[in-house]
């Protein structure tokens, strides 16, 4: 990929000359002035998924100067060097390949090594032994078959499959999941309330199996499973591993034949369609994951083929960049008016922050643009009454992106046209506020209508799908990847790695240390050592 400060660039500076003139622009003007305006800024994927980018503060110029700037920082071409596995993750030497995993019907190459049969293989070990666990002939120690899974992992060996399978929970099967990220004793201790012994299966999703938090959940379960089984034998039947890391897995004693791989070319927040989904595919079986695969690799393909002016991810991404770096807005809420979907936001929360919380340029030097924004949300009308105030009426402007399914897998009464009405309500009010005039002499007769005044101009994307399947989450999940990577390529930095959270868990292994013994005699600042002494102390006298 190109090295190149955006900022530099003739586009970026054509930008900030228009936004100078654009910035006082209003939306229910934008409206009033252009009646295709819906049309001509919105996009129908497949005929199932429709992206309406019509209530965003743009116009055509706007547009077209942020697809130029697309085409300065050589976005196609930077599509294509993912895609062919170029090893844009520099500060690692690995490519990026987590597509390859959902192209099923394709000879893939990396290095000049053909990798296809490698993903298809550890795909089939994954059906046969989801097969063998769903049709109840997968059995424990005492003979019985499972019931509980339990994936044991943090980050994104924990948030997307925990995600999916909330999202897809329609399509679930009778095994009960679990999910264990914390080390917190609390949570490994409230599943073990739930769940027997004799027929649960513990699946330990570590990258490099070395993750502390993972592996001192993954030791308690062991333990806790050994207390009932009492043969070390059977941790055969209970315990597996998805692991880069042969060796470790083998060390801690899980069985060869239970060890699932996946590759260094797969990203930690991007690895759910590897053997990390395994959990998705215990609970949604095998044709549903293959549906959820074939969805992302449907958007791949839109996200390669299509023209920026019309490419939903690039889209999306340029109008997040206007926001961030010529508006100043600095955080983005996503929206779900599904309830299977609550964990949607918090995914994508790791999947951007983590992958664009960066402010070293690909050149080493510190920029001097602002890169990833804060993202954030939570599902449904709960929101509408917990924060949209301040999306309403408050001092921060907040650029929103709201999905909803037109179609629910729970009819009831009219709750579905309840919850749509009051989505489409939300979006309406944002952009136009009480400039509607079948609204206007509410806020105007009133000794207090400075207090109801909505400004409106508050931008959204609104998303709708058909129904969320799991082709459409598939869709949706890769939209939001390749939106997250044309930002990256924009902002000129690495996306792909996370350096960020390596100096935490090293201070914590020197901590571990003085807190486990108080007579260590490392010296921390003041603060730092001020509360390990008080630690102690409070130890002392329990």
């Amino acid at each position: 990929m190109k090295n190149l400060n955006p900022t530099c660039t003739a586009s970026w500076k054509k930008l900030n000359k228009h936004f100078e003139t654009f910035k006082t622009a209003h939306l229910y003007k934008l409206f009033n002035d252009d009646v295709n305006r819906f049309k001509k800024f919105s996009i129908l994927f497949e005929n199932k998924i429709l992206v309406d980018f019509s209530k965003n503060l743009i116009d055509n110029t706007t547009l077209r100067l942020l697809i130029n700037l697309a085409k300065e920082m050589h976005v196609p071409e930077a599509i294509l060097d993912l895609f062919n596995g170029e090893k844009i993750n520099k500060t690692e030497n690995r490519a990026v390949l987590h597509t390859a995993l959902r192209n099923l019907n394709n000879d893939i190459y990396y290095e000049n090594k053909l990798i296809s049969n490698e993903i298809h293989s550890i795909l089939k070990k994954m059906e046969y032994f989801s097969n063998k666990v769903i049709s109840g002939s997968w059995l424990g120690y005492t003979g019985k078959s499972i019931t509980d899974i339990v994936n044991i992992g943090i980050g994104g060996s924990d948030l997307g499959p925990c995600m999916v399978t909330e999202a897809l929970r329609p399509y679930k099967n009778h095994l009960n999941m679990h999910f264990v990220s914390n080390v917190d004793a609390t949570q490994l201790i409230e599943v073990f309330k739930k769940i027997s012994p004799e027929t649960t299966i513990f699946i330990i999703c570590s990258k490099t199996f070395t993750t502390q938090e993972t592996i001192m959940n993954a030791c308690s379960a062991k333990k806790w499973f050994l207390k009932y089984a009492q043969n070390i034998l059977f941790l055969k039947n209970h315990f597996f591993a998805v692991s880069m890391n042969i060796k470790k897995p083998l060390q801690f004693g899980i069985d060869i034949s239970n060890i699932f791989t996946f590759w260094d070319w797969v990203g930690g927040r991007y690895s759910l369609w590897s053997a990390v989904g395994l959990s998705i595919m215990l609970s949604i079986g095998c044709k549903n994951f293959k549906k959820f695969l074939k969805g992302a690799y449907a958007m791949d393909q839109h996200f390669i083929n299509t023209p920026l002016e019309k490419n939903i991810p690039i889209l999306l991404a340029l109008i997040g960049i206007w926001y961030n770096n010529f508006y100043n807005m600095e955080t983005e809420a996503i929206l779900p008016y599904d309830q299977y979907m609550h964990r949607f936001p918090a995914y994508f929360q790791q999947g951007n922050m983590e992958s664009n919380g960066k402010c070293i340029d690909r050149t080493g030097k510190l920029v001097e643009w602002q890169t990833g924004p804060i993202i954030w949300g939570e599902s449904g009308t709960n929101s509408q009454h917990a924060f949209f105030q301040l999306l309403h009426q408050g001092t921060k402007i907040i650029p929103c992106d709201f999905i909803a399914p037109i179609f629910s897998h729970n009819v009831l009464d009219e709750h579905h046209i309840i919850l749509l009405s009051n989505f489409f309500a939300q979006t309406q009010a944002l952009a136009f506020g009480s400039n509607l005039n079948f609204f206007k002499k509410d806020y105007v007769n009133s000794k207090y209508s400075i207090y109801k005044n909505f400004e409106g101009n508050r931008p959204t994307n609104t998303i709708l799908c058909k129904k969320i399947t799991p082709y459409i989450l598939g869709c949706l999940i890769a939209m939001y990847e390749h939106k997250i990577f044309t930002q990256g390529v924009i902002f000129n930095i690495y996306s792909f790695d996370q350096w960020g959270v390596e100096l935490g868990k090293k201070l914590a292994q020197k901590l571990y240390l003085s807190l486990k013994n108080k007579y260590n005699f490392r010296k921390f600042d003041s603060s730092t050592q001020g509360l390990i002494d008080l630690y102690h102390n409070w130890n002392f006298f329990n």
